[in-house]
């Protein structure tokens, strides 16, 4: 039989009209269920497909949706992607999953690619550099249902989904005071991104309300990955050694493990020479030679909330835009040690 089956042709075999074929194929009511069988029954051995394209057309959807990560190493966007799909999978839509690698013009090109698709709408963690707030805000205009995820771009009309990365921060930051820590340095992201801003703010607030300095030679860009950990770290070991501080907090896990990296080539321990923390709580960090403290992030859900607030905006135009934050929980390992020397 020809893969071109049409709803007619099921309709005649059957002898029933081709309105009964497709009211079961759509699954519409008013079919009694006998009918509805023979119908099903023979659409498969019929070797019947459903015509997406056509349907496509009727309904103005297709029933799919973009998706665009930053990075495919980081363990915490495969956990965010699960989640994805998993709603994805239950409302009867399909994915494409595409990867900006840090870049903002692939993620411009990436973007322009699955909206050539007809996606109904598009998840999106920026890339690192994306600083273009224009390019976002004509997307949303020309009618884009558009989420943000984890890094997201705020107050210019569309929702996002993160984790509660300022309150997340000073949590960390006051676990390394608690335990002693008065010279704390911070690797930060970018402060085009919320998820910079908000964890450079809550290590600030940390450190501000237990009266302990905020230097701005111990507050370093490093970026998401851990080659900027690395270069981060070596800057601060740029400074007088008399000016090195004792704890740091990483933007990231992948930061964290680059400036672990720094600190070991330097002859130093963790945490006996300095303490670090890190945040997502990478599959890797328990496996650190000296494990790593880190907040752990609830990546699948934060998935799945993604992926429901942007169905709900593609099947109404009364869904209401929000900030979702979910909450994290701190991981305590060994690298941030309990001394009470700083």
């Amino acid at each position: 039989m020809s893969s071109n089956v049409t709803l007619k042709q099921i309709a005649e075999a059957l002898g029933v009209s081709a309105m009964t074929v497709s009211r079961v194929i759509n699954n519409k009511a008013n079919v009694d269920e006998k009918t509805r069988k023979r119908v099903l029954e023979k659409a498969k051995s019929m070797g019947y497909t459903p015509n997406h394209v056509a349907k496509s057309l009727v309904s103005k959807k297709t029933h799919t949706i973009g998706v665009v990560i930053p990075e495919i190493h980081h363990v915490f966007f495969s956990e965010v992607v699960s989640g994805i799909e998993a709603v994805v999978y239950e409302n009867d839509y399909q994915l494409f999953l595409t990867n900006s690698a840090e870049n903002a013009e692939r993620e411009k090109n990436v973007i322009e690619a699955l909206r050539s698709k007809r996606v109904d709408g598009i998840l999106i963690s920026c890339a690192e550099n994306s600083e273009d707030l224009g390019y976002y805000k004509r997307l949303i205009k020309s009618g884009l249902n558009l989420v943000f995820f984890d890094r997201c771009v705020e107050n210019i009309g569309a929702s996002c989904v993160s984790v509660n990365d300022e309150t997340s921060s000073y949590q960390i930051t006051e676990h390394l005071i608690n335990h002693g820590y008065t010279s704390i340095a911070h690797l930060s992201g970018p402060k085009n991104l919320s998820v910079g801003r908000e964890r450079l703010r809550g290590y600030k607030r940390a450190l501000e309300e237990n009266h302990l300095p905020v230097k701005d030679e111990w507050i370093v860009e490093s970026g998401f990955r851990e080659e900027g950990g690395y270069k981060a770290m070596n800057s601060i070991f740029a400074l007088p050694k008399s000016e090195w501080p004792r704890a740091v907090v990483a933007l990231n896990d992948p930061a964290a493990f680059g400036a672990m990296k720094a600190i070991e080539e330097q002859g130093l321990s963790i945490p006996d020479d300095i303490a670090i923390v890190g945040f997502s709580d990478d599959v890797r960090a328990e496996l650190m030679s000296c494990p790593l403290t880190t907040v752990q992030q609830p990546a699948f859900m934060l998935g799945k909330k993604a992926a429901e607030k942007l169905i709900k905006s593609i099947e109404s135009d009364d869904e209401p835009i929000e900030n979702i934050e979910l909450h994290t929980n701190l991981k305590i390992r060994s690298s941030c040690g309990s001394h009470e020397n700083t």
